[in-house]
């Protein structure tokens, strides 16, 4: 009996190593607020009023998110600085190599999962 556990338990470590990397990326992407705004600005550079706008978020939740895609590496701020000021984002390489994930998901997602109606 104690062979047959060990030996699960090496196979289940071994199936948790290759999973790691997905855990690891949908931690970085995953919070709804995340993959709204990454999934927005594949579109193209926008000012923050065009992201709250778009994606619906409040200004403190669309600042913290931008804040954490910036830091994390997927997002980059350009400030220009005419009257009146305007702040852009866009996505870096990083975040531009989502768009084919982004595309995936949503041909998984139309095939299988349910999807509420606006």
């Amino acid at each position: 009996m104690s062979t047959e556990l060990e030996d699960g338990n090496a196979a289940m470590e071994g199936s948790t190593t290759e999973v790691c990397p997905v855990v690891d990326a949908v931690e970085q992407i995953g919070s709804q607020w995340r993959l709204v705004v990454l999934h927005d600005l594949t579109e193209g550079e926008k000012r923050f009023n065009e992201l709250k706008r778009s994606t619906e978020a409040n200004a403190r939740t669309l600042s913290r998110v931008l804040d954490d895609l910036r830091e994390t590496g997927f997002v980059e701020r350009r400030l220009e600085e005419d009257a009146p000021v305007a702040t852009y984002y866009s996505l870096t390489s990083k975040g531009e190599s989502l768009a084919p994930v982004f595309d995936e998901i949503e041909s998984w997602a139309n095939e299988w999962v349910e999807t509420c109606q606006a």
